[in-house]
């Protein structure tokens, strides 16, 4: 089967799963494309929204849809330690020996529900098994199960009781993606759909996709063309987030630092994602202004006068679409 007829079908089973996912969440089109995404290019999406907007529930449907995978969730409180995440090492009295006991990070699909209600310290043990897909318990270290995608969700940081994630971690998440509030028809049906609160099996979720349906995608992804041209608008797109002055960006005084080459992968990989779900075998740079925003909203870090002013890291990125050519 060439890549064309690859991508023609393995669409087929991407529609589905996002139809399966919309039996529960009503609007938010936008959203649930970016977790998929996410997913066909096996990277780690961060969802920010005030509560209520079913950020949550998009995870679980997600997982239900996916079958022969095992989902875990982990509520981050601020006495979560690093052990309820990764796991510790028990000492098996009748054995005489230490034994690993493996943390709920073992799973195919980890929900990280109010990850900033946690402290920095607690944040950092996903680092390793989000970028290396292992986990060190002790003296040992395991291979995650595959696939393995974190989900995880956080609240606005202006509310009490929440933690700024530090760089290194919010780097990880291929997406950040904000959610927002229904349109006023959109909520109409929610309210009709939702008068008696549901539980998941109520939503009658089928399986739309398999493990080793989503190795599949995942592979066909990375057969995507994409050619020198939109490398090098890729390349100047991350240049101006470090070197703003240089693309005459109004908001240059504001940037501390800018995208790592980890944010020129991501633009590249997330770019070919766009064009096979539109069903392309090549990406543009159009496929790479579409999700520009998803991956550079926290790669571009703002100085304290950027924060103080209340500068958005989506105005600058806007900026720097408008600005930087197609060569």
């Amino acid at each position: 089967m060439d890549l064309k007829e690859s991508i023609k079908e393995e669409s087929k089973r991407l529609e589905k799963l996002k139809k399966e996912i919309q039996k529960g969440i009503i609007g938010q089109e936008s959203v649930i494309d970016s977790v998929i995404k996410c997913l066909m290019c096996n990277g780690h999406v961060l969802l920010e929204g005030v509560p209520g907007l079913a950020k949550t529930l998009l995870v679980m449907l997600l997982a239900k849809a996916v079958s022969g995978t095992v989902f875990k969730r982990i509520q981050f409180t601020p006495d979560l330690l690093p052990s309820d995440i990764t796991g510790t090492t028990m000492y098996i009295e009748k054995e005489g020996i230490f034994r690993a006991q493996k943390g709920p990070i073992f799973a195919n699909f980890v929900l990280g529900d109010e990850i900033n209600r946690t402290t920095p310290k607690v944040q950092s043990a996903m680092l390793q098994a989000m970028q290396e897909r292992q986990v060190t318990i002790g003296m040992d270290t395991f291979d995650l199960p595959k696939p393995f995608i974190v989900l995880a969700t956080e609240n606005p940081l202006e509310q009490a009781g929440t933690y700024p994630l530090a760089v290194a971690q919010t780097d990880r998440f291929l997406f950040k993606v904000y959610v927002d509030y229904p349109t006023e028809e959109e909520e109409l049906r929610i309210i009709d759909v939702n008068s008696v609160v549901k539980s998941l099996d109520e939503y009658g979720i089928k399986e739309a996709l398999g493990p080793q349906d989503i190795e599949r995608v995942q592979n066909t992804v990375r057969q995507i063309k994409i050619t020198e041209k939109v490398k090098d608008y890729i390349l100047n797109i991350v240049e101006a987030t470090r070197y703003p002055e240089k693309y005459g960006l109004e908001f240059h005084k504001f940037i501390d630092y800018g995208g790592s080459p980890r944010a020129s992968i991501f633009l590249s990989l997330a770019g070919k994602a766009n064009a096979m779900m539109e069903g392309r075998d090549y990406a543009t740079p159009d496929d790479i202004r579409k999700i520009a925003l998803n991956v550079l909203r926290h790669r571009i870090i703002l100085n304290y006068e950027g924060k103080a002013r209340n500068i958005s890291t989506d105005d600058i990125i806007r900026d720097i679409i408008n600005k930087v050519p197609v060569v």
